[in-house]
């Protein structure tokens, strides 16, 4: 199938189309797009309509993610909203052999199908996979998206921690959409905000959220992971975390730079283990100690002030999963979701739901094939997968994780009661 680039003369004519995955995100990587000269807009439509397209134009053997990015791509375009002839649609690619490589291709066929093939299809690389004369990862807006990680993270964290316990309902979202337009300040043009910049916005945020009236009650703790786009889209996994919060929980996701670390990290293993470009392993380990500096640099910035809880420093991560899975292990989300399931649980969440489309491979293998060990190591671990596909029922779904939670509930109230001085 011939490609259609988007070229130079596009960059001032198209509106570019992306993906929702994690609002807090992509809303700040929209901006950014923006102040480079990009006419760029994250798409919000979601319900049925989405999933019936992705129906439509995707083989339903497919993996649930692609029907959903397809599905709310193609469902965009047939809303009316946009112009047909200057329209351009965004994707990641990381070259690896799951989701986010192979999408792109199942995306351009899909918009032939629907009559759509003269829309232009940007790949998001890192790379440089494929090439387009209009569209160009500089230094600039790589460092820019790597910023708006670490703030997107720092956001969604703290948040998480703020938004079961408030006083006043609502209070933590105020707060998340005032920082989201003044970050949206900060990267006004193409300027490379100065680092010690961002470490005065992390100041100010968890500052700002320290304020925050808060019940003092404690509350059952847990935590999300899975494949990336069901375990941080609410279109994918039937809005987890709105429900867990209604289940009376506290939600703990691991941040999008623990997977970015990751893929960085297994290009400098690669060559030990397959082989491979000695430059690439260079600069991959040029660009691992750069990345694992400034986060330990946000940890810090947490446990100084003392208010919330920081994440797990990424090299303590990778360390989590040795003696239970190799290195090697790392289609997909590979390793690092196994990883992520025992810093849950060293980091005191030891219930856990492991999202997962439905006969994704490497989250059988990487998810729920690792569960028996995890709890032969953590005998407390209380772990449920949850399967997520377009004929899935959401009251199943939520039956299974309400099972999980009432164990939960039932843990927490012996450990208080044991505290109390009590008989459970």
């Amino acid at each position: 199938m011939e490609r259609v680039e988007f070229t130079k003369e596009m960059k001032k004519t198209h509106t570019i189309l992306l993906p929702t995955m994690l609002p807090i995100h992509f809303n700040l990587m929209a901006n950014i797009l923006r102040q480079h000269g990009y006419k760029a807009e994250l798409l919000t439509n979601d319900g049925r309509s989405v999933i019936d397209e992705g129906l439509r134009n995707v083989h339903n053997d497919t993996c649930y993610p692609a029907l959903l990015v397809i599905g709310q791509m193609i469902d965009a375009l047939e809303s009316g909203k946009y112009d047909l002839d200057k329209v351009a649609l965004m994707i990641t690619q990381t070259g690896g052999g799951c989701r986010a490589s192979n999408y792109i291709h199942l995306l351009r066929k899909a918009l032939k199908k629907s009559g759509y093939g003269h829309i232009p299809v940007i790949s998001l690389s890192v790379g440089g996979l494929e090439k387009n004369s209009g569209f160009k990862l500089t230094p600039p807006l790589i460092l820019q998206f790597m910023y708006a990680i670490y703030l997107g993270d720092l956001l969604t964290l703290i948040s998480n921690q703020c938004t079961p316990y408030e006083i006043h309902s609502g209070d933590s979202q105020k707060l998340i959409e005032r920082w989201s337009g003044r970050l949206m300040e900060e990267f006004r043009g193409k300027t490379i905000v100065r680092y010690k910049r961002m470490k005065q916005l992390y100041k100010a945020i968890l500052d700002d959220f320290a304020q925050i009236p808060l019940r003092d009650e404690k509350k059952v703790r847990v935590g999300i992971v899975g494949e990336i786009y069901v375990k941080y889209s609410p279109l994918g996994n039937n809005n987890l975390e709105a429900f867990l919060l209604s289940e009376g929980a506290e939600v703990v996701v691991p941040g999008l730079l623990d997977f970015c670390l990751y893929c960085v990290y297994n290009g400098m293993v690669d060559k030990d283990l397959y082989g491979g470009s000695f430059w690439k392993e260079k600069i991959s380990r040029f660009a691992y100690n750069f990345l694992i500096k400034k986060e330990k640099d946000v940890i810090g910035l947490i446990k100084e002030q003392g208010v919330f809880n920081p994440q797990t420093w990424f090299p303590d991560v990778v360390k989590m999963s040795e003696g239970t899975i190799n290195h090697g292990v790392k289609m997909g989300e590979g390793w690092l979701l196994t990883s992520e399931i025992v810093e849950l649980i060293h980091e005191g969440v030891s219930n856990v739901v492991c999202t997962q489309p439905f006969g994704c491979l490497p989250n059988h293998i990487a998810g729920k094939g690792m569960i028996r060990a995890i709890k032969e190591q953590n005998p407390n671990a209380n772990i449920v997968a949850v399967d997520y596909d377009p004929g899935a029922s959401a009251v199943n779904q939520q039956n299974r994780i309400k099972l999980m939670l009432a164990n939960a509930k039932a843990e927490l109230e012996k450990e208080t009661a044991c505290k109390n001085g009590k008989t459970a």
